[in-house]
């Protein structure tokens, strides 16, 4: 048993100035004054109760014993010590080990305002909310691709089927070989991209051009072939069809897909004589580098790719400042240079502009040797701008690190425990059947 200190809010106060209560078996004695402080309270409205009004106490405290004057709380005695600093202190810390959702709930209960909390303990409550949120929409995500028969129309349910087809590859053992087949169309149109640059394995047309070798052509087309029906089934299948369009990933694919059926245009265009040939070519020729952005079609199927992607959005203030100090650095060293190396009649640094080349391949030590310093001081400025490119990009790298791991390892949890949620309902509705079949007979 544990009772607060009453020296500087229990002098002068009688048996009518202070209340006991007991906080799942722990007593607690509260002087009137302190708890008077927040009138709007449940321990204060207990404070003017009379204790003749057995209505208003019952409906404030699970029980009172008239004869000790106390009130008893099935509440844990662990989250009221906290709940008393508010009275006191006039703020809120969450101790460690107290769920803060759990808290929360307290702090409803006991009827005080959750603005009370101190500003760290409300950080930590918001990222627990935003936690929670998460679990729920994995949960409800779930819960969707477990309930594909209860939708009304038969449309319907083949819409929810091809889109579990196409976008959940472990729902079931068709969507996990096509999510593999995507997987290396996109492997085999990066390699074809790459072959078909060898001279060896090209071609000769009629004009004496090198172009790729037919079979690659054919290789190509049916990776695209297979892109454009993947893009079109799982357009047709998305509940949100604006959303799925403006998705990032979406659009990459579409990016990857469309200059394809635009070289085709242009070249039928082209050999029907209604523009220039030599326009056509340019025009093929520039879209035919869009090809590279189907490599980012990696990213849909690699999990790891896309927790990647959310570290480096979640450590852009690190990589802002790695950008400014580099830039900082660039212009400084580079002026320094070009300033040094004016007295040398062979200098490579014909102007400020000219020398960021310089100084960005030797902040980031790649070094190529095309400009390099010849004087004295020219050399010790080089030295000192390396110098200072290692640290300057050194820096952010464990916070990138952090935030990849913390991340990953976040999602990881809020799946497992988005799959238990979901195991725990099932079990309860089990149960609930049980029960009811049970009554029924």
């Amino acid at each position: 048993m544990w009772t607060t200190p009453k020296p500087n809010y229990g002098t002068g106060l009688g048996s009518e100035g202070e209340i006991s209560v007991n906080i799942g078996g722990v007593r607690v004695v509260l002087c009137g004054d302190v708890l008077n402080r927040y009138p709007e309270s449940r321990l204060a409205e207990l404070l003017k109760c009379s204790s003749q009004n057995q209505d208003v106490i019952s409906s404030l405290c699970d029980d009172f014993d008239a004869g000790r004057k106390e009130f008893y709380f099935d509440r844990d005695p662990d989250a009221f010590k906290c709940i008393m600093d508010v009275y006191y202190f006039g703020e809120i810390h969450i101790k460690r080990g107290i769920c803060p959702i759990c808290f929360i709930k307290e702090l409803d209960f006991w009827k005080i305002d959750p603005g009370v909390l101190d500003e760290c303990c409300r950080s930590y409550l918001s990222e627990k909310e935003e936690e929670l949120r998460e679990i729920a929409d994995k949960v409800r995500l779930i819960l969707e691709d477990l309930d594909v028969d209860q939708c009304i129309t038969r449309a319907q349910r083949c819409q929810r089927f091809l889109w579990r087809l196409m976008e959940k590859p472990g729902s079931s053992l068709p969507a996990r070989i096509i999510a593999i087949t995507s997987f290396l169309s996109v492997l085999v149109s990066a390699v074809v991209m790459c072959v078909g640059t060898i001279p060896e394995l090209q071609v000769t047309d009629t004009e004496g051009k090198q172009v790729e070798h037919p079979v690659l052509e054919v290789i190509e087309t049916a990776c695209m072939s297979w892109f454009t029906a993947e893009y079109l089934l799982r357009l047709a299948s998305s509940p949100n069809k604006l959303h799925f369009a403006l998705s990032i990933m979406n659009v990459i694919d579409f990016m990857a897909i469309i200059p394809f059926y635009v070289v085709l245009s242009l070249t039928y265009l082209g050999t029907t004589s209604m523009i220039e040939l030599a326009n056509v070519q340019q025009a093929v020729q520039a879209l035919r580098i869009m090809r590279i952005a189907r490599i980012f079609k990696l990213a849909r199927h690699s999990s790891g790719l896309q927790t990647l992607t959310y570290a480096l959005k979640r450590s852009l203030k690190e990589l802002g400042l790695l950008l400014m100090y580099m830039g900082v650095g660039i212009f400084v060293f580079s002026a320094l240079a070009y300033t040094m190396e004016q007295s040398h009649p062979e200098t490579l640094f014909r102007s400020i502009p000219q020398s960021f080349w310089w100084a960005i391949i030797t902040m980031t030590t790649v070094g190529y040797g095309d400009i390099y310093p010849k004087t004295t001081l020219g050399k010790c400025n080089a030295a000192v701008s390396f110098l200072c490119g290692v640290i300057a990009i050194a820096l952010p790298i464990h916070p990138i690190i952090n935030n990849f791991v913390v991340f990953y390892n976040k999602q990881k949890v809020l799946e497992t425990a988005a799959k238990h949620e979901v195991e725990l309902m099932e079990l309860k509705s089990d149960e609930d059947a049980r029960r009811k079949s049970r009554n029924y007979d």
